[in-house]
């Protein structure tokens, strides 16, 4: 239970971090095109995570020998080297159509359906065999009424953009259940340094194609983009990998979801944008939602017998 509260509270972390860096990149993005903010910020998030590892390494030796390994074992599609591949690719796609889309719709919507991964990621994963309780659900359920009042306006309609986004929410849900996997075989900060690379140079491959950013503007946005790359990337997203190991990814990504609410309140306190009461009902219901997910259910008197007689094997399984 301690571990489930603590990492509870890394994902909270991870979320506050994601949705004040949304003021961020808004601010960025006047001046720099969506591919290479995108490009760079991963860069500086890769390259912010070396000297981590580094410092990391020196302080616990033991912990170089166990990276060492880890980069090709027990087997390549279970090694960091893999790992890393798979969810910088996966996070390469999903960053980059999400940044697209929101060209073509409204920041709200656009909002709304990226968060749709709180329904997707349970979807999918009952395609692997994870099971969903209804007490779950249910908060998955109050939780989209909440985002939906968060984010979107008095007209609904479906545009390019809303399609690049959803298919954005997909490849997130399927990033979050990448990490689900990885998180327990390989080091959290290794595999998100190698994700935000292989991000990294895959866009700036794309932005020197299709895109005409130049230094003057980079310079102009220089704020944003570090802290767009060292808190958002190096930091929340590795906070993220560690936050998810032992963790229901449903409840994680129920947690993760208030980044949107954050990022309303963000908009509040620094944008001085206006928070409506419809947007405070949203963000209660999404609060409430969380709360409902963490709660601990009751067991029932047959699971209480059984955990009674194997309870050093529960243990070791915790």
């Amino acid at each position: 239970m301690e571990k489930q509260i603590r990492n509870s509270f890394i994902l909270f972390l991870t979320a506050t971090i994601w949705g004040t860096a949304f003021v961020a990149q808004s601010v960025g993005m006047e001046r720099v095109e969506p591919l290479t903010f995108n490009a760079v910020r991963c860069l500086i998030g890769g390259l912010f995570l070396l000297p981590c590892m580094a410092l990391l390494n020196h302080l616990f030796p033991q912990r170089k020998q166990a990276l060492a390994s880890q980069l090709h074992y027990p087997s390549l599609r279970h090694s960091a080297l893999f790992g890393g591949m798979i969810c910088g690719l996966l996070f390469t796609l999903a960053s980059n159509l999400q940044a697209y889309g929101v060209k073509y719709t409204t920041v709200g919507k656009a909002g709304f359906i990226t968060s749709s991964y709180i329904v997707i990621v349970p979807l999918l994963g009952l395609f692997m065999k994870k099971k969903v309780k209804l007490r779950i659900w249910m908060a998955v359920a109050i939780a989209m009424s909440g985002l939906y009042l968060l984010c979107m306006g008095e007209q609904v309609t479906l545009a390019l953009g809303d399609l690049l986004v959803f298919l954005s929410a997909i490849l997130f849900s399927l990033h979050i259940l990448a990490i689900d996997h990885f998180a327990a075989r390989v080091d959290g900060v290794l595999l998100s340094c190698m994700q935000f690379m292989i991000c990294g140079i895959l866009t700036l491959i794309a932005a020197f194609l299709f895109e005409s950013s130049d230094i003057e503007a980079l310079l102009a946005a220089a704020f944003p983009l570090f802290y767009a790359g060292i808190m958002s990337c190096g930091v929340a997203y590795t906070l993220q990998i560690v936050g998810q190991k032992d963790m229901n990814p449903t409840v994680a990504a129920l947690i993760l979801s208030l980044e949107s609410c954050i990022s309303v309140i963000a908009g509040w306190i620094f944008l001085h944008e206006v928070l409506s009461t419809k947007e405070m009902i949203g963000c209660l219901l999404m609060f409430a939602a969380i709360v409902i997910a963490q709660l601990p259910q009751r067991k029932s008197v047959k699971e209480s017998d059984g955990i009674s007689k194997k309870y050093s094997s529960l243990s070791n399984m915790e």
